[in-house]
């Protein structure tokens, strides 16, 4: 596992399993149990989250900061690339989504 370069902190893949790649994405699953953490990982890579369960979700950021939100089924949410964070499920159901990371983005603007 790789390492924080800031903390130390080992960190984790980013998802449960890669389900497709090429040269423009990969695209992961991710499965968290009812009041489940998935541990320390950092995103290198802009990114879209498509929550497929969604439900109540604690962020904890290796700076320490906390933020918490409700992800709908199907409704995407974009992410820039840079964060190393850790995700608490806050449910009593599994939390699953599927995650694409975008390798070849360009930026608008």
């Amino acid at each position: 596992m790789p390492a924080d370069e800031r903390s130390g902190a080992q960190l984790e893949p980013i998802g449960d399993r890669v389900v497709f790649e090429n040269e423009s994405i990969r695209v992961w699953r991710l499965s968290v149990p009812p009041a489940g953490i998935k541990r320390m990982h950092r995103h290198d890579l802009p990114y879209l989250i498509v929550p497929v369960s969604g439900g109540r979700a604690e962020i904890t950021t290796i700076d320490g900061a906390v933020r918490t939100h409700e992800d709908r089924p199907g409704v995407v949410i974009w992410q820039d690339a840079g964060e190393t964070h850790q995700f608490r499920n806050l449910t009593s159901t599994p939390y699953e989504n599927v995650l694409v990371e975008l390798k070849q983005h360009r930026p608008t603007g």
